[in-house]
């Protein structure tokens, strides 16, 4: 019997279309720091986000093939200049890593739950199982290294408690000022953190890139990232916690660029719209009014600036249309 071939749907493709996207702009990265690395605890991890990102390329290329659906541009060699100095150290290419699998172990537990043929399940599947295993080790490298600031601590509860009074959500969101629970406290940290290594790598790619409209974009977003760890540092203090740790300036003084501006401009604007996503998450967790103020200001801020830098990247002709369905419309014209 001829086995029926299933067509990929419009979340398949979606998905794998992305990925390729994502993994062929973070490969330039790790190429650059394997130019320069000189730790030898901090290198194997390296080569392993690098070997995996790779091998997924690989994959949904084979897929795409067979489908006859055009392999994305993307990003590639023509996009990263081995030649370049050092711009970060190694301890940043570790971060790095550990930002990169903060953001793509949801990603691909999201998408696994929106795909159904067998060979992208599948796929989807080992993206999750292998990226899973890869942060936990750049987690435990920046533990054993002293450069991981763990999360606030609180005591113990010695029983289960209610709340006193049945109250709706609006209703806690507009209370008087309560302590922060544990949710609160946990998504401002990883809010904070999530900034201060992007503002570390904002820091590089602005005393590199020459184009004087990305440079002053990418100052923009330096002055986002300051404002979040500004405001969330503060609330932390004002708890009696002691607010997330700053990390030291891992960038060196080069000012020549490793990165294409193209690969530049996509990289804080696809990272921009991970940060409206995961901010979007800590918003809809928070039950104090001050914390639902600050998120119901900042991400429409943060939305403003991705869209800029989206608006910048069309204009320039840099970026790159997912698949589209057939307009119908069009086809109705006489």
């Amino acid at each position: 019997m001829q086995e029926h071939h299933i067509q990929l749907t419009t979340p398949e493709i979606t998905a794998l279309w992305t990925t390729y996207i994502q993994n062929s702009a973070t490969i330039c990265f790790y190429k650059h720091f394997l130019q320069h690395l000189q730790d030898l605890e901090i290198k194997p991890i390296v080569d392993e986000a690098l070997f995996l990102g790779q091998s997924y390329i690989k994959k949904i290329e084979t897929i795409f093939t067979e489908e006859g659906i055009p392999i994305p541009k993307g990003f590639s060699d023509k996009d990263v200049d081995l030649s370049a100095p050092l711009l970060y150290t190694d301890l940043f290419a570790l971060s790095f890593v550990y930002h990169v699998g903060q953001l793509t172990v949801p990603y691909y537990a999201t998408v696994l739950t929106k795909v159904a043929r067998t060979d992208v399940v599948d796929l989807f599947d080992e993206c999750l199982q292998t990226r899973t295993r890869l942060y936990k080790k750049s987690l435990n490298l920046m533990l054993s290294k002293g450069i991981y600031d763990r999360p606030p601590k609180i005591p113990y509860p010695n029983e289960v408690e209610f709340m006193k009074k049945q109250q709706s959500l609006l209703s806690l969101w507009f209370s008087d000022k309560k302590p922060l629970n544990s949710s609160e406290l946990g998504e401002i940290f990883y809010t904070t953190e999530r900034n201060y290594i992007g503002l570390l790598l904002i820091m590089g790619l602005i005393q590199v890139v020459k184009d004087k409209e990305i440079k002053e974009y990418l100052i923009k977003g330096k002055k986002l990232s300051e404002k979040q760890i500004d405001i969330f540092n503060k609330i932390l203090k004002e708890e009696e916690q002691l607010g997330n740790i700053p990390v030291s300036i891992e960038v060196t003084a080069s000012t020549v660029s490793p990165f294409s501006d193209r690969l530049i401009l996509f990289l804080i604007t696809s990272t921009t719209a991970a940060g409206i996503y995961l901010l979007s998450y800590s918003m809809s967790t928070a039950m104090r009014k001050d914390l639902v103020a600050h998120y119901s200001i900042l991400i429409p801020e943060i939305m403003n600036y991705g869209g800029e830098g989206l608006e910048m990247m069309i204009n320039r002709g840099w970026m790159e249309q997912l698949p589209q369905p057939i307009n119908r419309h069009d086809l109705y014209k006489t």
